[in-house]
């Protein structure tokens, strides 16, 4: 057994992260096990880049309230308690609504070769504005 009494906060990195997000890492993916799990906070209008997952990713809500949205324009309204599966390989992203902050546990089973993340360019704010008005 290994207890971890605490894990420092890092500032995402703005390469992949729009406004103020920080990260907390419960767990990277280590051989043999390749889970890698981290608790995530988005202040409001913070955001992830588009990216996707080589085996999918889980996200659950611990606080606030947030969006996630798909290339296809589909985009799902997200609060604490909520639990959203993001397929393999689907391009999406997730953050915060303009109004309140929203945190998140987000699971990735990695591939071998890392957490699997592929990272793409940032969602614009017109992006962002026209998932804010779907909601």
């Amino acid at each position: 057994m290994e207890h971890i009494t605490s894990t420092p906060t890092m500032k995402a990195p703005a390469a992949r992260f729009t406004g103020d997000v920080y990260l907390n890492m419960i767990e990277a993916p280590t051989e043999p096990a390749l889970l890698a799990a981290g608790l995530v906070r988005f202040t409001p209008g913070a955001r992830t880049n588009w990216h996707s997952h080589a085996l999918g990713q889980v996200l659950y809500v611990t606080d606030g309230v947030g969006l996630v949205g798909t290339r296809d324009g589909g985009v799902a309204r997200v609060s604490a308690g909520e639990t959203l599966k993001c397929p393999a390989g689907e391009e999406h992203w997730h953050g915060a609504t303009d109004t309140h902050l929203m945190a998140h546990i987000a699971l990735v089973v990695g591939d071998g070769d890392g957490d699997g993340t592929t990272w793409l360019e940032p969602v614009t704010d017109e992006q962002y504005d026209a998932a804010l008005a779907t909601v």
